[in-house]
């Protein structure tokens, strides 16, 4: 067992049908690192494409990782649908930024599909905030939806607004 790692689960159970198909869609599984930069987080395949294409720059790679009508909730925006959307919106606004996974939790929803909630800090040239990210997964792993939330109090958030 790894000591850096705290697994958690949360189940929920609703009537005294031992069904556990069910069960594993109530399921919610959280993972975090107790010291954070000792051990890398499991996070299922397409939510880690998204960090690493993200951090590289390869934003149309990005936007690959989204369903044909995928959306990006940006904070402070509207909402950016679409791959082509999805990869104009992030050549102009994300270039250079570094987004870092911390803690994660996954939700095992209905008919296959998963959210994932990732916290951690997003770097840009001038500034770095804390955010958390909540991926909607299709049942082919698809991204259905990504919100993204700065996780900042409002005096931290005017700071950073340009002069």
């Amino acid at each position: 067992m790894n000591p850096a790692l705290v697994i958690s689960l949360d189940l929920k159970w609703q009537g005294s049908c031992p069904d556990a198909a069910r069960l594993a869609n109530e399921m919610v599984l959280s993972t975090t690192p107790k010291n954070e930069s000792a051990t890398p987080l499991s996070l299922p395949q397409t939510v880690e494409r998204y960090f690493q294409t993200f951090n590289n720059g390869n934003f149309q790679a990005t936007s690959q990782l989204f369903a044909a009508v995928g959306r990006l909730l940006p904070p402070f925006e509207d909402p950016v649908i679409g791959h082509d959307a999805i990869y104009a919106y992030l050549k102009q606004e994300a270039a250079g930024m570094r987004a870092t996974p911390k803690a994660t939790t996954i939700e095992f929803l209905t008919e296959g599909r998963q959210r994932v909630i990732v916290k951690g800090k997003v770097k840009a040239i001038v500034f770095s905030v804390s955010a958390a990210w909540i991926f909607d997964l299709d049942s082919n792993g698809r991204i259905e939806q990504v919100e993204v939330k700065l996780l900042a109090s409002l005096q931290e958030l005017l700071t950073l607004r340009p002069a």
